[in-house]
Formats: C-alpha cells, sequence, structure tokens
C-alpha cells in the first residue's frame, strides 16, 4: 500500500525539478517542443531546393509542420490556464512523444541495418531510407581488410646513412566492421560496437527526460483542471454544481452534458481526455489541496464536490458584539439606565414618558 501510494505521489509531481511550479514547467517545456518543431521548416525548405527527401523523412517533416502549428495555437492558454486547451496540450505532448518515439526507433533499426550490411561489403542498402542513410552517412569502402601498417627500415648497402623502408600491411583478425575479439559480424556485432551503446545510452537518457515532461504536462493540465472544478463551486451554488454521479470517490465531470462546458464539439473533446484515465483526473487524494476547503461527499450521500459547512462557532457580527467594535446603538432606542440598590442585586430602571 505504501509502495502504490509512493508511485502515485510519483506520478502527480507537484513542482518541476522541485524548485519551480507547473505552470512555469509547463511554458519551459512548451518552448523546447516548439524549438523541436521547427526542424520541419527546415526540411520544406531542403525539399524546395531540390533536395531528395525519402518518403520517411517527407512524412516526419510534416508531422513536424502540423505539430507547430497546434502548439503555437494551445502554447498562451498555459497562462490563461484554460482547463479543455491545457488538457489538449498535456495530450498531445504525450502523443508526439509517442510518435517521436516510433521515428527514433524506425530510424535507429534503419541505421543498424545499413551499418551491417555496409561492413559486409554489401553494396546495395536496403531498409527504410537506406539510400539516403548511405548517401550522408560518409561510408568508406577500403580495399584492403587490414588492421595496421607496419614500416621495416633496413640499411642501404652502398650509401651513407641511406636506409631501405617496407611497407607492411597486417590482416585483420576479423572481417571489417566486426569484433576482434569475439569475431562476432551483422547486426548484432554492430549494436553491440562501443559506438553503438554509447549512442544508445544517450538515447535512453534523453527519453527518461522526456517521460519525465510527460507527466510534468498531465500534472499541470490536472492542477488547471481541478482549481477550475473548485472555482466552478465557488462561484455557483453546491447543488449546481454537484450531482449524481456512478462512483463516490470521483468528482463530477465539468465537461459533462449537463454543464455549459460540456456543449458541442468542445465538450465532447474534453470529455473523451478525461475519459482516458479518469480517476487521475477526478479522483481524490490523501493530500488534495486543490480543493480549497471542499470535500468529497460519503457514501450514502449526494455525490460530487460540495464546498464544506461552516464550522460551529459565534458568528462574525456575535464577535464583533463581544469585543466593542460593533455599530453604534440607534438614537430612537429608550436609553437604559442602571442604579445600584442596596445589596448586591442589580435592577434595570426605564424612565416612564412624562404625560404632556
Amino acid at each position: 500500500m505504501g509502495i502504490s501510494a509512493r508511485l502515485l505521489r510519483l506520478a502527480r509531481p507537484q513542482k518541476f525539478l522541485y524548485t519551480m511550479n507547473l505552470s512555469t514547467g509547463a511554458s519551459l517545456i512548451t518552448l523546447s517542443l516548439i524549438l523541436n518543431k521547427l526542424s520541419g521548416l527546415y526540411g520544406i525548405l531542403a525539399l524546395i531546393t531540390g533536395y531528395h527527401l525519402s518518403p520517411f523523412q517527407l512524412s516526419m517533416y510534416t508531422y513536424s509542420i502540423f505539430a507547430l502549428i497546434l502548439t503555437v495555437y494551445l502554447a498562451p492558454h498555459i497562462r490563461k490556464q484554460s482547463p479543455l486547451h491545457c488538457l489538449a496540450l498535456a495530450w498531445f505532448y504525450v502523443l508526439d512523444s509517442i510518435i517521436n518515439a516510433a521515428f527514433t526507433a524506425a530510424f535507429a533499426v534503419s541505421w543498424f541495418l545499413v551499418l551491417a550490411q555496409h561492413n559486409a561489403g554489401q553494396a546495395e542498402k536496403s531498409g527504410p531510407g537506406a539510400g539516403t542513410i548511405d548517401d550522408t552517412a560518409g561510408f568508406t569502402d577500403p580495399k584492403l581488410n587490414v588492421s595496421r601498417v607496419e614500416v621495416i627500415a633496413t640499411p642501404q648497402p652502398g650509401l651513407t646513412g641511406g636506409q631501405d623502408a617496407v611497407a607492411a600491411a597486417v590482416s585483420a583478425s576479423a572481417p571489417a566492421g566486426t569484433s576482434s575479439k569475439t569475431g562476432t559480424s551483422g547486426v548484432k556485432g554492430t549494436v553491440l560496437s562501443s559506438e553503438s551503446m554509447n549512442s544508445i545510452g544517450v538515447i535512453i537518457a534523453l527519453w527518461t527526460i522526456r517521460a519525465y515532461f510527460c507527466l510534468i504536462m498531465l500534472a499541470f493540465a490536472r492542477m488547471v483542471l481541478r482549481q477550475y472544478m473548485a472555482n466552478s463551486a465557488i462561484k455557483g451554488s453546491a447543488t449546481n454544481y454537484a450531482s449524481a454521479s456512478t462512483n463516490s470517490s470521483l468528482a463530477e465531470n465539468p465537461f459533462s452534458e449537463s454543464k455549459p462546458d460540456g456543449e458541442g464539439w468542445k465538450g465532447k473533446a474534453g470529455r473523451f481526455m478525461v475519459s482516458i484515465g479518469r480517476s487521475y483526473w477526478l479522483g481524490s487524494d490523501e493530500d488534495d489541496s486543490w480543493m480549497y476547503g471542499m470535500k468529497f461527499r460519503k457514501s450514502g450521500e449526494e455525490s460530487g464536490v460540495l464546498l464544506n459547512k461552516i464550522g460551529n462557532g459565534p458568528t462574525e457580527r456575535e464577535r464583533r458584539r463581544r469585543s466593542g467594535t460593533g455599530p453604534p446603538i440607534p438614537a430612537s432606542t429608550a436609553t437604559a439606565s442602571t442604579n445600584k440598590p442596596d445589596g448586591d442585586g442589580m435592577t434595570l430602571q426605564v424612565p416612564e414618558r412624562e404625560n404632556i
């Protein structure tokens, strides 16, 4: 139970890098996304200048332009904290991460296939984008498979200080592109080489950071959505905000059909995005600071999020009366005077009205 709670808190960060708020983190992440998608413009410019692009590259650059336009449209809503647009931005960032992962995996497979075919001495390369990779990778085709060249110098007879130099090539112990120790060839040897392992390590590190950015974007959208729900309940009456829910542990969907935000295609889009991981967006937390005086009703009561009732205790008028800072007594009130008679008691005497 403790481990699951910690994992849930890890998936719902409250700070970006433990120093900045989620709004600042979402802005920085969106800025990095915009800079990343600018590469699509360079790809289209290269296509206009006559540079040959494979269908794989063309699809990637076309998607980058579409992603750039959508990100620029949604980015200003981070400051406005519009729930629908922030949800769309968060889910688009997650979707973009998945698409980029697919492109990266496809390129990695093509690269290792082309590299293995080159090391095997194949003139024609096969695979997605193999022609472009082969043209731009700068491969060389050595005629001799040697590991080193040794120069042997011997004295030249008849010449003072003269020498004969003979260059001898030492044959490699394994074919080109294979490990000299294990002799592993093909794709396995290409992937397990030190250069490839370093590249794979860098890619894994970058995608770990990207996964953390996805958590930040989702946490920011969650915060905006739940604050919007709280503000809607505060501005309106509790009975208007809370409605019947099939699950007492979940708040009502702000994009439901009975809500103003649930109308039209925007309402359908909002309901669809919230339906993916409904407990993440609408579920309660033990340390839910977003509710700001709101609570979830227990089972048996009307479900939904309601304002807490005012606690027992003196009202503001009573406190002011006790402290002597209340409003002055109206002048039309009859004047009361107290006289202290013999004894311990106090009597209140009101002067009689004079007969005119």
